[in-house]
């Protein structure tokens, strides 16, 4: 294998990923700007959910909005909960109710009307991402599903959808993150300038 070839072609498909999120999702990254802003702005909270690399950057991305993004804004905490750092949670979720149910469970626990849940699935057809934004519908909550590939099941579940273009994996969650520090530093300049 030429590894060099190997870190270009990566690096040129990593690019190209990120060139087609600006011409497809740029609106639908606006207005995730804008409910979030709304919500924050009402006093509501963000709790996120995902599994595997999706699970760490759910908490990636509440450590975000909690802490701060952007050093050039001093701002108090904004409200945002990973559903998918407490192990003891899990666990006693995934022996006693199933593991589909683990985050549906916790946004039946925290979520209230108004609060919206970021869904983050690679292919859009995690059982328990699903069943989670299932259940923040049910509670009236609003759900941006950040998705790849189809968009799978979560797409006419989510009200926003942001569906990365791409069929990789890897390029999806670079994607992912990538939407999420845009969004996070807009929020932050809407709300404290």
């Amino acid at each position: 294998m030429d590894q060099q070839k190997f870190i270009h072609e990566s690096l040129i498909e990593s690019s190209e990923t990120k060139i087609k999120i600006e011409t497809e999702c740029s609106a639908g990254i606006i207005e995730a700007v804008k409910l979030l802003s709304e919500a924050f702005s009402g006093g509501k909270k963000l709790l996120l959910c995902g599994n595997g690399g999706s699970a760490a950057d759910c908490q990636h991305i509440a450590a975000e909005f909690m802490i701060r993004l952007s050093h050039d804004v001093q701002r108090p905490a904004i409200p945002a909960i990973a559903l998918t750092t407490d192990s003891s949670n899990l666990t006693a979720g995934g022996n006693d109710i199933g593991f589909d149910n683990v985050f549906a469970r916790n946004v039946e626990g925290l979520g209230n009307e108004g609060d919206i849940l970021i869904a983050i699935s690679t292919s859009g057809n995690s059982p328990n991402v699903v069943k989670a934004v299932e259940k923040a519908k049910s509670k009236n909550m609003k759900v941006i599903g950040f998705l790849g590939g189809s968009g799978g099941k979560l797409k006419n579940l989510a009200d926003l959808p942001l569906i990365m273009p791409s069929n990789n994996v890897q390029r999806i969650q670079e994607g992912h993150i990538t939407v999420a520090h845009i969004i996070c530093e807009l929020v932050e300049q809407n709300l404290y300038g």
